[in-house]
């Protein structure tokens, strides 16, 4: 395996990225526009596995290489779906790229039939759809002419949670109002629920650009967007994006850090973690922050003290209650985020343990409840406007032509401490 300071190799490459995800990457050819190098890349989630799976993945992107430019003879490179780049989608086609009437003959369709799979609109047979999805992601299609747009930006979120759905919104608006754009948001969760393509109605939709908030793309939607030419941007994903896409997101793992370091510096050595999905990317940097510090400070994470579960309530209050129960129970809990705090509150009226004379508690968020409850709870804020605001920036700035020379923007967090906390008891 190769790594960031490791020789590289030829055509491909693992990398381990900070998280101890791997990250493969296979040359695919030099932009025949721009020159610049592109590459397919893969990320493979750490596990005891995770180095074998990456083997098997560049195996695998590699062959697609050679499909790929076996089925383009003479073509010059394939377009990748990632590149170093992010350029504005309405553009010049560069020689050689696909036409809608190239796509047409290829899925044995009329050009109007892959004009209406571009624009979301109905009158396509469901396999006919599929078949000029695949064309347009394999081919890398994209549209590059002017297309009359809604004077809109769409934000998509997987499952609203109210107070920080609002305060990302009310980012994006401060934004999109000064270029006189409206905000609107899809709810995929409700959508999917109801067996509708979310992506497929923002395409019918036509916004100006689209925020994905605090989830995915699938391949596919990803290809069907781009090729649409809409503009978008990540915000809090729950994963190395996989695609071209810019992101923005909040300083977890140093926010992870702080939270430890004030438990640290009040006396607390017994410190459990009550930690989020460990399949998102936050999760795993709060709780990578907070080994760090305990490490540094020499007093090392027990593990045997890590809770892994939901972001809930009802998570928060079952492992608080298994904590609490232990024969030598903490003295403080780290808590992935404010939801899980509050349940582990419950768990301590329930087990009659007071906070923060027994037992402190610390959140990450800094939602509104943070304050109203007794006794208010410490916890890490993060700039939930400022994110919306500047992923509205982005998307805006790549709907106007403009290049986006910083790919990923990473929020500083504030540890916000209040009365859940205080030195341990004798």
């Amino acid at each position: 395996m190769t790594t960031g300071t490791g020789p590289r190799r030829a055509r491909g490459e693992i990398e381990r990225l900070p998280s101890g995800s791997l990250r493969v990457r296979v040359y695919l050819g030099l932009d025949p526009e721009s020159g610049k190098r592109r590459h397919l890349v893969e990320t493979v989630p750490a596990g005891p596995e995770a180095e074998r799976e990456a083997e098997r993945v560049r195996d695998r992107l590699l062959a697609e290489v050679e499909e790929r430019r076996r089925r383009a003879p003479g073509r010059g490179p394939v377009p990748a779906e990632d590149s170093g780049a992010f350029e504005a989608p309405n553009r010049r086609r560069p020689p050689g790229q696909a036409t809608v009437a190239a796509i047409a003959r290829m899925a044995g369709v009329s050009p109007p039939t892959v004009s209406k799979v571009l624009n979301g609109r109905a009158g396509v047979a469901p396999e006919t759809r599929r078949r000029v999805e695949r064309l347009l992601r394999e081919q890398g299609y994209r549209r590059p002419e002017k297309v009359a747009r809604a004077a809109c930006v769409e934000v998509v979120f997987y499952g609203m949670h109210g107070y920080l759905a609002v305060e990302i919104m009310h980012g994006v608006k401060r934004v999109a109002v000064e270029r006189g754009l409206a905000v609107g948001f899809t709810d995929v969760l409700q959508e999917e629920s109801a067996g509708r393509s979310w992506a497929r109605d923002l395409l019918a939709r036509r916004p100006t650009g689209v925020i994905v908030a605090r989830m995915g793309f699938t391949p596919e939607q990803h290809g069907l967007l781009s090729a649409s030419g809409i503009p978008l941007a990540a915000l809090d994903p729950p994963s190395e994006p996989l695609h071209p896409i810019p992101t923005v997101s909040a300083a977890n793992r140093h926010g992870g850090i702080a939270a430890a370091r004030h438990l640290l510096e009040l006396g607390h050595r017994r410190i459990a973690v009550v930690t989020g999905p460990l399949e998102r990317l936050c999760a795993r940097q709060r709780l990578e922050g907070a080994r760090s510090a305990m490490r540094a400070e020499g007093a090392p994470l027990d593990e045997r003290l890590v809770r892994t579960g939901s972001f809930s309530f009802e998570d928060g209050f079952s492992h608080g209650l298994n904590l609490l129960r232990l024969p030598a129970p903490p003295t403080a809990v780290l808590c992935g985020n404010d939801l899980q705090a509050l349940g582990v509150y419950e768990a301590a009226r329930q087990a009659g343990v007071r906070i923060p004379e027994d037992l402190s508690v610390v959140g990450f968020d800094d939602i509104s409840h943070a304050r109203w409850c007794g006794p208010s709870l410490t916890t890490v804020r993060q700039p939930f406007a400022d994110l919306g605001a500047t992923a509205a920036a982005m998307v805006l700035a790549l709907a106007e032509g403009e290049t986006i020379a910083q790919t990923h923007i990473e929020l500083a967090t504030a540890l916000v401490v209040r009365a859940s906390t205080a030195p341990p008891p004798d």
